[in-house]
């Protein structure tokens, strides 16, 4: 265990002022660096808590933000932010980009060894990153297999992991194909890992308001959705190398 610094760092993205969480390990040499996306609630201290995680191995961490610092637990207030960025690559983008510039501002962040880790929403930005030719050494996105515009999964140029519950209605088996058609049609390097029994959002702790239906936390695949991401990161951008 390393002594973690964290931070919060506001950013302008999506016309919003982004609040987003740095995490950084003790010493003052450059580090790889992680960016994670939240879910499609927003920023909460469970991907906090990620970032912190992260860094306690040696990574930089940045958490990201989706809302400019709201976390939408009304599920149709939620839907209504979400739906229209979902079906907006470009949007999508930006808001990675923007996360992704402040992570590599950062002094202890090696630019050129950075990994993106999203959840829903956040799998969503990350893949997108990639599909946008983004250098990164891996894209791990848990429930949020979603597909991109024809021919530009051709742009990824890393190992993408992907991980999702057998019994998730959002991210159901038809979802799950064209996702990873389209990455083996791109010649893409992934990993596609089916958690059985799990639903929507299993890696995520329960929370006291309203979800979606089809949406449940798996307390034993949370955490071997979490080995698995540590995992990638371990085999693609090693704390040394």
């Amino acid at each position: 265990m390393t002594t973690v610094t964290t931070r919060t760092i506001e950013y302008a993205a999506d016309g919003l002022t982004m609040i987003g969480h740095l995490a950084l390990p003790a010493g003052v040499d450059r580090r790889p660096a992680v960016l994670v996306g939240p879910e499609g609630v927003g920023l909460s201290d469970v991907e906090r808590h990620r970032a912190d995680a992260l860094a306690e191995l040696g990574y930089v961490a940045l958490a990201f933000d989706l809302h400019g610092g709201r976390y939408l637990g009304d599920p149709e207030e939620m839907l209504a932010r979400c739906m229209p960025l979902l079906a907006d690559p470009d949007r999508m983008r930006g808001i990675g980009h923007a996360a992704l510039d402040v992570l590599r501002a950062e002094p202890r962040t090696d630019p050129d060894r950075i990994a993106a880790v999203g959840y829903g929403t956040g799998g969503a930005i990350a893949l997108e990153l990639g599909r946008d030719g983004v250098d990164l050494r891996a894209i791990a996105t848990v429930n949020g297999l979603t597909t991109g515009r024809p021919g530009e999964a051709a742009r990824i140029r890393c190992p993408v992991w992907a991980g999702v519950g057998s019994e998730d209605p959002i991210m159901p088996p038809a979802q799950r194909n064209a996702f990873t058609a389209e990455m083996q049609a791109a010649g893409v390097d992934w990993r596609l890992v089916v958690y059985g029994g799990a639903l929507h959002a299993f890696h995520h702790p329960p929370v006291d308001h309203i979800v979606l239906p089809g949406v449940g936390y798996h307390p034993q695949h949370a955490q071997r959705a979490w080995r698995d991401v540590v995992d990638l990161l371990a085999e693609c951008l090693p704390v040394t190398e």
